[in-house]
């Protein structure tokens, strides 16, 4: 069988850069390529010339999508740019491939949250990431990757943990809202397991295994893994975070993702922890 020819959008994202080195034989587009805002520059990608189209550009600045230009920004590319892409996959038979996010839930729930649970975005980011699945999920051949708390190579949660650590600066983490980390390395390899098995097209969700956990949590392991004082993080809940703060998007506090249907496929994400470990040591 010939090596199927992929296209990657967003490769100097984190997950961008994870898919480098999964798809190494893949042609990589970043925003200087391709800037999804441009729905011009969307309509002329050669999608005809591949097999595979991975989507792994998205506006995540949730806050700022809270501002009229930043709203303007998430719609352009979360929603507009991924219906453009999801008519091109149709047009031109290709399998999609789009990444997508907890945020699409309100986070009330107590169970893990399954594929097919109903959508209820609290935020602009939210409800323009909802848009862009609901443009996929019409592909005739889609995958998408439902996941939360995303860590790679790039400015992130467990980055600015271990360089507070470092500065002996003892900070107020939240501690209410619960889910897992995901690393860049488990999703992208997630993405090529999908593909390469054949596994039936739809949603499947991904994270690292292991227990639930809040941001709080994790960022004493951090302190913890590297050699600082894991009492020096006091937990706060989201009220308190954010008291007196403008401008901010509501965040679900459940962020559990169920991932009973993607380790059906023989697919068994790392845990958190020992992600965590290799990526700090």
């Amino acid at each position: 069988m010939p090596e199927q020819r992929v296209l990657v959008l967003g490769a100097n994202g984190q997950l961008g850069k994870a898919l480098r080195a999964e798809f190494p034989q893949a042609v990589i587009y970043s925003r200087e390529d391709c800037d999804l805002v441009n729905i011009d520059q969307v309509d002329q990608l050669p999608i005809d010339q591949f097999d595979v189209l991975i989507n792994a550009a998205a506006y995540t600045a949730v806050d700022l999508a809270e501002t009229t230009e930043g709203a303007a920004l998430a719609e352009a590319v979360n929603a507009s740019a991924v219906q453009a892409l999801s008519h091109a996959a149709t047009e031109h038979g290709i399998l999609l491939v789009h990444v997508s996010t907890d945020y699409v839930f309100d986070g009330t729930k107590n169970t893990p949250y399954l594929e097919t649970d109903q959508f209820n975005p609290l935020g602009v980011y939210a409800k323009t990431k909802a848009q862009g699945d609901l443009s996929v999920m019409l592909v005739p051949q889609h995958y998408i990757l439902r996941t939360s708390w995303v860590i790679g190579d790039g400015n992130n949660f467990v980055r600015t943990m271990a360089s507070l650590a470092e500065r002996g600066i003892k900070p107020s983490v939240v501690n209410d809202q619960i889910g897992r980390l995901t690393f860049t390395k488990d999703l992208a390899a997630a993405i090529r397991h999908l593909i390469n098995s054949q596994s039936p097209f739809g949603t499947y969700n991904l994270s690292n295994e292991g227990p639930a956990s809040s941001w709080a949590d994790i960022a004493s392991r951090v302190y913890e893994l590297t050699g600082h004082n894991p009492a020096d993080v006091t937990g706060v809940t989201t009220e308190e975070y954010f008291a007196e703060k403008e401008g901010i998007a509501p965040r679900p506090l459940w962020s559990m993702l169920d991932l009973s249907k993607i380790e059906a496929t023989g697919f068994i994400p790392a845990s958190w922890e020992a992600r965590l470990q290799e990526y700090l040591a």
